[in-house]
């Protein structure tokens, strides 16, 4: 089987119903059949925030998970999977990007140049222009790095990548259960300084065959916190277990006598929590969204129509959109299946 055949069946596995960790296994298997990689890193992301809601990292990249986190949240450096998410080209290369200058980037000298890797291939994984998954490809220390046309590939490869994340999300709940809200506390070193019951349970339903002490959530969250004077608000990340329950995190930064430490909540997440994310969840377009939106503040058609402006017959399609997408036919059917979770999956 040539290339190009490989690509088109890796292609159509992105639309087989695999979960995000076996859309990742797979992808990243039969990738290394088409190219050069020495250690790859996949994580999915919640497309409002890109911070990570779960990771796979091959080895040696778990043992600088920390140092990783930093420089993606904390640091300037070239190839940031948030500006590639919004960049015209989602693809990039660590050669490409600093004009074969690996040690302008910090990222290479900190972290991967100790782990004897070279050059490093980044995507956004974008679908409906939203981001729901990110990739980084490494070679080990070399005199050359990924050429134009791997580049090219994975540009190809990317939307369908996105897209099989994206579905692989339909169906979770918001449901109400009985645990409430957790809280980790960590010290300035990111280090565990406290877990509550209700912590260790959604931490346990985050990542149930977790090898480290926290999932990559968590501390995703956590480490978005040095940037977090930057933004109008702390950011609240959407995640979804495996078990199909939707999560809310946030994290905020606590000053005392033993020094600055930080909390993480974990909680179940809310309709109002979740907001316009379940909208992209199901792929509305921006269109799309804004009837919908309305109409589960309890508009009529008719309030549609003066408020955005629009003739009764676009916001009639808009509408029937919204239906085919989430998989129902009423109005009273989507504001159900919005706000409770039970959309069918598709």
């Amino acid at each position: 089987m040539g290339a190009a055949d490989r690509l088109e069946v890796l292609i159509q596995r992105c639309y087989a119903g695999l979960d995000a960790d076996q859309l990742r296994s797979e992808t990243l298997t039969r990738l290394k059949k088409l190219m050069t990689v020495d250690a790859a890193f996949f994580a999915t992301v919640d497309p409002a925030t890109i911070l990570f809601t779960s990771a796979s990292a091959d080895d040696p990249l778990g043992d600088v998970t920390e140092q990783f986190l930093h420089n993606e949240f904390g640091a300037d450096d070239v190839n940031k999977f948030a500006t590639l998410a919004a960049a015209p080209d989602p693809v990039n290369s660590l050669g490409h990007a600093t004009k074969g200058e690996w040690p302008s980037s910090a990222r290479y000298v900190e972290v991967m140049r100790p782990l004897g890797l070279g050059d490093e291939l980044r995507a956004a994984l974008l679908s409906n222009g939203r981001c729901w998954g990110v990739i980084c490809l490494h070679r080990e220390n070399a005199t050359t790095g990924f050429s134009e046309q791997e580049l090219q590939l994975v540009r190809r490869l990317g939307p369908h990548l996105a897209e099989g994340l994206r579905r692989g999300l339909l169906g979770g709940s918001i449901a109400p259960v009985d645990v409430g809200p957790g809280v980790v506390v960590l010290d300035k070193a990111q280090q565990v300084v406290t877990v509550s019951a209700e912590a260790e349970h959604w931490m346990a339903e985050l990542e149930p065959e977790r090898r480290t002490e926290l999932p990559v959530a968590i501390r995703a969250v956590a480490a978005q916190l040095t940037r977090v004077h930057e933004l109008p608000t702390a950011p609240v990340l959407k995640v979804r277990t495996p078990h199909g329950r939707w999560l809310a995190l946030h994290a905020s930064t606590l000053r005392g006598a033993e020094g600055q430490r930080t909390a993480v909540v974990i909680e179940p997440a809310t309709a109002a929590q979740l907001g316009s994310f379940l909208l992209d969840l199901h792929g509305l377009t921006a269109a799309q969204q804004r009837v919908t939106e309305l109409l589960l503040k309890g508009y009529s058609t008719r309030q549609i129509v003066d408020r955005l402006c629009l003739s009764p017959h676009t916001v009639q399609e808009h509408v029937r959109a919204a239906f085919d997408k989430v998989g129902v036919g009423s109005r009273r059917e989507l504001v159900t299946a919005l706000l409770t979770g039970s959309a069918s999956p598709g």
